[in-house]
């Protein structure tokens, strides 16, 4: 009920496009944001934080949990209405969860100063139609301390977004 209620909220009350939600409290929490057409429900895979360690990277007998997650989750949804979160800070796992979504959106938290690396996540997640969302809070957030702020977090965003169109332009 109370995963309904805030499906509804954000996606018809609030007409959100998207909302980051917690899979591992079971597809009853999940299901109802893919009930609304043209939303997605962005499940958090392997997060950028140390962190994950304590769950998400936690071996199970097959693997490590959020790869389980992963598989069981798509029998809920697909590229159509779900995305995952995988923390460009963890580049050793992305070959393997391509190979087991290679058409889903992966957001990309972690770049910059968390020390995710772009050309290195680009190399294993990037598909057919790119297929991912870079964010980069913290270098473009923090980017200075004093009165140009402004113009430090733009160069900051600017300097990603070249990096990015250069990747992009090399793919072709």
């Amino acid at each position: 009920n109370t995963s309904k209620m805030y499906a509804k909220t954000f996606f018809s009350n609030m007409n959100f496009d998207s909302i980051t939600i917690n899979p591992y409290m079971g597809s009853d929490s999940i299901k109802p944001f893919l009930e609304f057409n043209n939303k997605f429900a962005i499940l958090l895979g392997l997060t950028s934080n140390i962190g994950a360690k304590d769950i998400q990277l936690k071996n199970t007998k097959e693997d490590f949990v959020f790869i389980d997650m992963i598989k069981s989750s798509m029998e809920m949804g697909d590229e159509k209405n779900m995305m995952y979160v995988v923390g460009a800070t963890k580049p050793e796992y992305i070959k393997k969860i391509r190979s087991i979504i290679p058409n889903h959106f992966l957001l990309m938290p972690g770049i910059g100063a968390q020390g995710g690396d772009l050309n290195q996540i680009c190399k294993y997640a990037l598909n057919d139609n790119i297929g991912i969302i870079v964010n980069s809070s913290r270098s473009i957030i923090y980017a200075s301390q004093d009165e140009q702020f402004a113009l430090a977090a733009a160069d900051q965003a600017i300097t990603l977004q070249n990096q990015m169109k250069k990747i992009l332009s090399n793919r072709k």
